[in-house]
């Protein structure tokens, strides 16, 4: 066995060092290093969850990447574009890429006998992906579109429910404003609720045959078609291999195709989103340095209690870099016990929040309604282990303190 390990490991368990004054301190430390640990998982888990949800839900709202006529604005009175394009089936088949769904939106107003709302209709076709609007359903059922005939049943959201005071299985009028205006009567099949009010207050979902009806479009006319990635972060590379499937065709009509990610489409909702990184950087830069310098002071308290120690060392013959040596050694098993516990704390911590939703946020300002957590394994990792070697870079310094010390002086050293 190393000869430094040997004494390091004697050091740790030794009776009298259990019953020191310099153990308490050395408590202190090893608390200092797990409370930093733990506040720098949370900060970590809460700050990703974070990003990952509101991400998730404005994606479920706009898809990855949109594929538009290059004519249309910003507006949801879109220009179409045909359904049967070449490109599709390279897209459909592409291993990046989970679904190829149509859409088309429409702006319109709800009437009911005592309220009005503006609202935009979302028409999807029979092969839409309802996974994300299942999550979030809290009554009703989701919409069952055939290819045989049009469905008048729509899913609208909480808070248009509550603001309209309609219910599941409630008939509206939407109106909608063009020449001449038209009027539709749906059905309330299901209400979701995603907390993200800034398109709760604006999105219901239906039948997008409906929106062909009233643009006077032909069936195989459409807003664009929506592209669902299988990984976010693949977002900005397989934005330009779409790119590069749509190319730079014309439609019949003369106008030109566009693609549009979420990144573009919602900037300053992302933009927003990674300012959160900074706040992240900040808290993992000041939790690292209160654990750093708790721990040098650590290692000057075990330096201190242990000077007779060292000068007989010496005497023996030892080398400064040896006794340096013992005094790492000693410290990292510290180090170590400070990280086990800041691991069982922080995720102990994340894990009560996850399952239970203690915590709670105000969801007109934070668009959810708890504080969310996502636990990710080489995240922990990185943090330990970024942990546990800037505190070792941190006591290489005062561990040089033990070459200043002259063995005689040490010996007698009370």
């Amino acid at each position: 066995m190393n000869t430094e390990v040997f004494i390091a490991r004697k050091l740790i368990v030794s009776k009298d060092n259990r019953k020191s004054i310099s153990r308490s301190i050395l408590n202190i430390a090893i608390f200092g290093i797990s409370l930093g640990l733990a506040v720098m998982i949370v900060a970590m888990a809460v700050v990703t969850g974070f990003k990952n949800e509101i991400s998730r839900k404005v994606v479920g709202f706009a898809a990855h990447i949109q594929i538009l006529n290059f004519d249309s604005n910003i507006s949801y009175e879109t220009q179409p574009i045909n359904s049967k394009q070449e490109f599709l089936k390279a897209l459909q088949e592409h291993p990046s890429i989970a679904s190829v769904q149509v859409f088309a939106t429409k702006a319109g107003i709800i009437k009911t006998r005592s309220d009005i709302q503006g609202v935009v209709l979302k028409g999807i076709g029979p092969g839409y992906d309802w996974g994300f609007l299942r999550d979030y359903l809290q009554e009703g059922e989701i919409l069952t579109l055939t290819d045989s005939a049009r469905s008048n049943k729509v899913l609208i959201s909480r808070y248009i429910a509550s603001l309209l005071k309609l219910n599941r299985n409630d008939d509206f009028l939407m109106y909608f404003i063009q020449d001449p205006p038209r009027m539709r009567r749906f059905t309330v099949a299901g209400i979701f609720e995603t907390s993200l009010e800034e398109f709760d207050k604006v999105f219901i979902f239906g039948d997008i045959r409906h929106i062909q009806k009233l643009n006077d479009w032909t069936e195989d006319q459409i807003s664009g078609f929506e592209v669902i990635l299988t990984d976010f972060r693949d977002l900005e590379e397989q934005t330009i291999m779409v790119m590069n499937s749509v190319g730079f065709g014309f439609e019949e009509d003369g106008s030109r195709l566009k693609v549009v990610n979420i990144y573009d489409k919602y900037p300053q909702i992302f933009d927003w989103l990674n300012l959160q990184d900074m706040n992240v950087l900040i808290i993992l830069i000041l939790m690292l340095v209160v654990a750093g310098f708790n721990m040098v002071s650590g290692l000057l308290i075990l330096i201190l209690d242990r000077t007779n120690m060292i000068g007989i060392l010496k005497a023996l013959g030892s080398p400064n870099v040896s006794i340096r040596k013992i005094f790492m050694y000693q410290s990292g098993f510290l180090i170590l016990r400070g990280l086990l516990w800041g691991n069982i704390i922080g995720i102990g911590i994340c894990l009560i929040q996850q399952y239970s939703g203690i915590l709670e946020l105000d969801q007109s300002s934070y668009y959810l309604n708890t504080v969310p957590v996502n636990l990710n394994a080489l995240h922990i990792i990185a943090l330990n282990l970024g942990t546990a070697l800037a505190i070792i870079l941190m006591l290489l310094v005062p561990s040089m303190i033990i070459s200043r010390i002259s063995p005689a002086r040490a010996i007698r050293f009370e």
